[in-house]
């Protein structure tokens, strides 16, 4: 399996690609980095450095792997953190280049745009250009709870408002959504929830909660998830695969007490997760 990847590159620690790329090759799969900005890390440490790429140099890069012959065998397009409108254009412009190549190729769109309690943190515009154009193109759209109820401008406090966000999501244009992070009044205190949802029915997993917050991990299960459902067809089975070595992993982090995601270290549970937790179809 071949996945073009265009999303953030910090040198320092996990998050757009630093997160995503590994766990792919991990598993398998030729992974094809585009970096959108490459920072010295991540910028929730308050200061960096770095820049942010302009639009044509992702047209210039995704052209000079046209000129390869190779898009044809690009089996999907990864996008996540855009920087800016402009490179969010371009992104798409390479979804219909490799879509033209290979017409059975997948987009999925990682919506980053914000989340619970930090609301919005990407510039002005680009949570307009994630709904009104990038969510609309994708076949499979990976947004957590925050992104998913600014998508669907619905709120998600209960199982049927979740399922009733996400049906509204799939409207817009995607086969597939999954939920990457979800509670609502029927998630335990010590649990969170991740939830996907095709045109054949919706499904859940339900993990323990830790205490623990990094970067990264965000953008790593949404590789995951893409991957896994491209190699399996199944929204099920993406889900309690992804979950389950994300768990694992984030487990392993808060054990070492780690500010950054623990993706090398813990790499084994990208393979065999030490737990495996099984997804449910939903019932309302």
């Amino acid at each position: 399996m071949n996945l073009l990847s265009i999303q953030s590159h910090v040198v320092y620690g996990h998050v757009g690609n630093s997160a995503a790329v590994f766990p792919l090759q991990r598993l398998g799969v030729e992974v094809w980095p585009i970096h959108t900005v490459q920072f010295s890390n991540h910028t929730g440490y308050g200061s960096w450095k770095g820049c942010v790429f302009e639009a044509d140099l992702i047209r210039d890069l995704v052209g000079g792997i046209e000129e390869r012959g190779v898009l044809g065998e690009c089996d999907g397009l990864l996008s996540g953190y855009m920087g800016s409108p402009d490179i969010g254009a371009a992104i798409l412009d390479a979804v219909i280049r490799v879509k033209c190549a290979n017409p059975s190729a997948r987009y999925c769109c990682d919506p980053v745009i914000g989340d619970i309690g930090r609301g919005v943190f990407v510039r002005s515009g680009i949570p307009e250009f994630m709904k009104a154009h990038a969510v609309p193109a994708a076949d499979v759209v990976t947004p957590n709870q925050f992104e998913l109820d600014y998508l669907s401008e619905r709120t998600s406090a209960t199982m049927a408002d979740a399922v009733a966000a996400v049906a509204a999501v799939c409207a817009m244009g995607p086969r597939v959504v999954f939920v990457t992070s979800l509670r609502t009044d029927a998630t335990p205190e010590d649990s969170i929830d991740l939830l996907a949802a095709d045109e054949n029915g919706a499904f859940l997993v339900r993990t323990p909660n830790l205490p623990i917050a990094v970067n990264g991990a965000g953008d790593a299960i949404a590789a995951l998830l893409f991957m896994h459902h491209l190699r399996t067809g199944s929204i099920a089975d993406a889900l309690s695969l992804s979950a389950s070595s994300m768990f694992g992993i984030l487990n392993r982090t808060t054990e070492a007490g780690s500010a950054e995601i623990l993706l090398i270290a813990a790499q084994q549970e990208l393979v065999t997760p030490s737990e495996v937790f099984a997804a449910e179809p939903v019932k309302l």
